[in-house]
């Protein structure tokens, strides 16, 4: 993206994303920001960047915003969809865009597991890496499931996010879902305040950045295409 957005304006170009995310992990609804002191056509910058991006990168929308705009740090909430494979055999399209989940999946032991974790709390049981200054205080302010039969939908929307926290959460909840821990068990987890009392850490490729909303009303929302019917 700098690199093409770099040719089009003729300058060096420095973007700043809503949202940073781990190798494998996919974005449906990503925001980006940067400055330039050089001019180019407004209306056609869209189609001329995308012309240049390869094609698993593409521009939806532009605009032109105060100077002081900041796309990671004028966001006021991120969502995040996480898409589940629940069934026996694989399905080869959708080994990098689904977690294949082998096991029979009781969502609704994962519903009931994630009622504990909705509201303001301390997430450090489901942190990778502490962040800066250690604050691992997070308002996760909603947590819901779709259930498509072969498929479930995991939506989590919060203030912020730590480093892997989606990821660890849903490894946590498919291990409620299959049986092996306890769906109240999760109080204890929060408490704990230690990496190691969470689960697994879900694999990157189901988690897709799917929006992120501003002080404005503005919402980048894009549904991941694995739920587009």
């Amino acid at each position: 993206m700098e690199a093409t957005l770099g040719r089009l304006f003729d300058e060096p170009v420095k973007i700043t994303g809503a949202g940073r995310t781990d190798t494998g992990v996919h974005a449906s609804g990503q925001v980006v920001s940067f400055t330039t002191a050089r001019s180019f056509p407004f209306e056609r910058l869209a189609i001329a960047a995308n012309s240049a991006l390869p094609d698993d990168l593409s521009i939806r929308d532009v605009a032109i915003v105060d100077r002081r705009f900041s796309a990671r740090f004028s966001a006021r909430e991120r969502t995040y969809v996480y898409a589940i494979l629940r069934r026996k055999d694989r399905a080869a399209l959708l080994s990098h865009r689904a977690y294949h989940v082998y096991g029979a999946l009781d969502v609704e032991r994962m519903r009931e597991a994630a009622a504990h974790l909705v509201g303001e709390h301390d997430f450090r049981s489901f942190c990778g890496v502490l962040p800066d200054g250690g604050v691992t205080v997070r308002e996760v302010r909603s947590l819901q499931f779709d259930d498509f039969g072969d498929y479930v939908r995991v939506q989590i929307s919060a203030d912020g996010f730590l480093h892997r926290m989606v990821r660890t959460i849903v490894g946590t909840l498919v291990e409620c879902g299959l049986g092996r821990r306890d769906a109240g068990a999760m109080r204890e987890v929060l408490a704990a305040r230690d990496r190691r009392a969470a689960g697994l850490t879900a694999p990157a490729h189901g988690l897709y950045l799917a929006g992120v909303r501003y002080e404005d009303g503005y919402d980048s929302y894009s549904e991941p295409p694995v739920f587009v019917h």
